[in-house]
């Protein structure tokens, strides 16, 4: 019972951290960053990782141990509807991330990155879309612990 409880709280603190870094991320991006910005940035960005690993991890955890069981779960399409979208925002992430680990030898050296508007949009563009996808994400797993089916 503890297993399931303390997995169950980590899939759903990681989720909410990982959407709180992403908002934390769409706030502070701006053409002119400042230093303590693209720092906040950096560090949301580090959590968002973390958090996702720890979605990814304590999601397989539950449909292994802790959920309905492996049957339940791989013959349900919401099931892969939800891990399609989870895949979605990820790549969607990979941009993003790449961007700003670029940023950390200026960072060091106390200079702020330089954004071109089209990398800014892009970078805008791209946070919004994995904020919009982490929104469908508890949708399709409340359809998926009722046992509803979308066709």
């Amino acid at each position: 019972m503890w297993g399931s409880a303390i997995t169950a709280y980590l899939h759903y603190l990681g989720f909410m951290l990982a959407f709180g870094a992403l908002v934390v991320e769409s706030q502070n991006l701006k053409k002119d960053i400042s230093l303590a910005e693209a720092w906040k940035v950096v560090i949301a960005d580090a959590i968002y990782g973390l958090s996702a690993t720890t979605i990814l991890i304590t999601g397989i955890l539950r449909v292994m141990y802790f959920g309905k069981g492996t049957d339940y779960y791989l013959s349900s399409p919401v099931f892969y509807t939800k891990v399609g979208m989870f895949i979605l925002v990820s790549l969607l992430s990979l941009y993003p991330t790449f961007s700003f680990l670029t940023w950390i030898k200026n960072l060091r050296e106390n200079k702020p990155p330089h954004l071109e508007f089209s990398q800014l949009q892009r970078l805008c563009w791209l946070i919004r879309g994995e904020l919009v996808g982490f929104c469908f994400i508890p949708l399709f797993a409340a359809l998926l612990a009722r046992g509803i089916r979308l066709f």
